[in-house]
């Protein structure tokens, strides 16, 4: 075997380790019941951080606040990147340089700043509009869609120049040639050809929406975003809660990158002809079964069945057992050291006596000796102090 052998595989080696290690960790972590994320020592296998995670009231608060703020951000982020990149599309080169570098410079500046300049700025004008007005503008979900929608539709207009490239401009000129107004020509040529592209600016918008801190931290105000109080979680203390949500995001990702590859297959074998030709597709049992409908279907109902199987699992015992097991291991060790001291007393012949009085003895010096009478007091004015100056006799 080769050097060159040996080092590729210990390299591709390394490589995978770094990328999935954390994420084969967490989910080892999230099935062991310690109350600290840990793989080793295992103590027993439990489902219940799961339960820990949902039954947490303040993240799935959070959750919900996510998901009303990201439908936000995608129903104004990604018409506004649309517009963007038409815009750029149809400007002069050098005019199309300056209006890119615009467009594409929030994506640039740190989110602490635009989270401060969305509150500034919208704040300003809330108390100038003053109202119901200031009470709508004001508010959290409001004020996060702004301000992530600084820079979240340049990613949705990124998106969308690349679908744009790949256009064939004089499809719509020959529609117009043909008597089509714009808008039609609009409606029933380039809005289908940017279809994908419109389903892909969506889901990254999405996401950026959905795991954005920077930003939202600022701009939340006293409502909280599932990823504002994820961190919030992780300040205060880690748990395996954690690591149970880490499972769900890597499920939910495993479930999507299958389908996808389903989808993607199925696409190419229909384009190069190959769906009439490969035994696979040509057996109606295979050919279904590789749908991507079903493929979904199949993927869903297995985590569903993992799902239920591992809720109805019940580790009380178990916990219990290692609860004793610990407790019974306290009682050893304190045994074990009440015996070394007491033979270090018989080995040195030394007992120490238990002093009496109150506080356990700690003022036990005090304590024993009689109380001295306290001294008479001076007669005179200021407690005594100039006792030993006889006061002046009274004038006749």
């Amino acid at each position: 075997m080769s050097r060159a052998v040996v080092f590729g595989g210990a390299y591709a080696i390394a490589f995978f380790s770094f990328l999935f290690g954390p994420l084969i960790i967490m989910v080892i972590t999230a099935f062991n019941s310690s109350k600290f994320p840990r793989v080793v020592p295992w103590e027993c296998f439990t489902t219940g951080w799961f339960a820990e995670l949902f039954g947490n009231q303040r993240l799935m608060d959070g959750l919900l606040n996510s998901v009303i703020i990201g439908v936000g951000v995608v129903a104004l982020a990604v018409p506004i990147g649309l517009a963007g990149a038409l815009a750029l599309s149809e400007l002069p080169s050098k005019l199309r340089a300056t209006l890119y570098t615009v467009l594409i410079l929030p994506i640039l500046i740190p989110g602490v700043v635009l989270g401060i300049s969305t509150i500034v700025l919208w704040g300003q004008i809330s108390r100038g509009l003053g109202g119901a007005v200031q009470a709508g503008i004001y508010n959290g979900y409001f004020l996060t869609i702004v301000g992530q929608i600084t820079f979240v539709s340049a990613y949705a207009m990124l998106v969308f120049i690349a679908r744009l490239q790949r256009f064939d401009a004089t499809q719509t000129e020959a529609a117009l040639d043909l008597g089509a107004t714009p808008g039609q020509a609009f409606r029933k040529i380039l809005l289908p050809f940017m279809a994908p592209a419109i389903g892909s600016a969506a889901f990254i918008t999405l996401l950026a929406s959905f795991e954005n801190y920077n930003t939202t931290v600022f701009t939340v105000l006293s409502e909280s975003t599932f990823t504002t109080a994820l961190a919030s979680k992780v300040r205060h203390g880690t748990d395996p809660s954690l690591s149970a949500l880490a499972v769900i995001i890597i499920t939910i990702t495993l479930v999507g990158a299958l389908t996808n590859e389903a989808v993607q297959r199925r696409k190419e074998a229909e384009l190069g002809g190959k769906a009439s030709r490969s035994p696979l597709y040509a057996n109606p049992v295979t050919r279904a079964l590789t749908h991507p409908g079903v493929v979904f279907a199949i993927l869903v109902a297995i985590v569903a069945t993992v799902s239920y199987i591992g809720s109805k699992h019940d580790s009380s015992v178990c916990e219990a057992a290692i609860l004793q097991d610990k407790l019974d291991r306290q009682a050893e060790l304190r045994a074990a050291q009440k015996a070394k001291i007491e033979a270090q007393e018989t080995e040195q012949g030394i007992t120490v006596p238990k002093p009496e009085g109150g506080f356990g003895g700690a003022f036990g010096g005090l304590g024993g000796a009689a109380p001295t009478p306290a001294a008479p007091k001076p007669e005179g004015g200021f407690g005594g102090a100039f006792g030993g100056i006889a006061p002046p006799a009274p004038s006749e």
